[in-house]
């Protein structure tokens, strides 16, 4: 059975989450502020988050930073009543892997749900070749680590690491944006596609080439490419 944990202060938004989740065969724990459901994160482990943005004690963009800081990488999927882009756009920089805008309708929140979960598990059980190398680095499949000249370890969340991965195994391909929404995060191409954006500006800075990208280029009007 699949572990949820839900940190949320809206006591109808956790009765009603924990209802269904429950119902669709998950166990649920739930925390009320930000602050101890940081802790429950840190010290028991989850098949996933579902982080409030607002809360008392600990607002969930903290939560969510501090999480990826300690090498959490637990699929973390954001619940916003703030409908603008940057809100999107900070939670996805702080590592969340997905976000969901309040009020939302709950088969959209529980197919999102599947879709971090299914993502997780062929990561897991992909039958790709283990290892891949390109410039500097090397990319662990089956150990899920990424590596700068053999030494340096370099932390992604599961999200990042899932993107990445879709590209080492599509060199020299022209991917446009809904290509990678679909392939990668398992939805609709309608989705706001600025969520690829951001992912790949954040592994860009991993990679130590945010100034001159040499690895995952920018082609104009067309999309991306990477080249090993």
């Amino acid at each position: 059975m699949k572990k949820i944990l839900l940190i949320e202060d809206e006591l109808g938004v956790q009765i009603t989450l924990e209802d269904r989740l429950i119902a669709e065969g998950y166990e649920v724990t739930i925390k009320g502020d930000g602050i101890s459901g940081e802790d429950e994160a840190t010290n028991n482990n989850y098949d996933l988050i579902i982080l409030d943005v607002m809360m008392p004690g600990r607002d969930g963009f903290t939560v969510c930073k501090h999480l990826r800081s300690k090498n959490i990488n637990t699929p973390i999927l954001m619940l916003t009543a703030r409908n603008t882009n940057i809100d999107v756009i900070m939670g996805l920089q702080q590592g969340a892997d997905d976000y969901v805008m309040k009020p939302f309708d709950m088969g959209v929140l529980i197919a999102r749900i599947e879709s971090c979960l299914r993502r997780v598990n062929s990561q897991s059980t992909s039958e790709a070749p283990d290892i891949y190398s390109f410039g500097d680095f090397k990319l662990d499949l089956k150990k899920g680590t990424l590596e700068k000249n053999n030494s340096d370890s370099i932390f992604l969340n599961a999200q990042e690491f899932r993107l990445l991965e879709y590209f080492v195994t599509h060199p020299n391909e022209i991917l446009d944006r809904n290509k990678i929404l679909d392939d990668v995060w398992g939805y609709d191409s309608n989705i706001y596609t600025r969520t690829v954006d951001v992912h790949i500006a954040k592994l860009r800075f991993h990679l130590g080439e945010s100034q001159k990208p040499k690895h995952i280029r920018t082609l104009r009007s067309m999309g991306y490419k990477f080249i090993p």
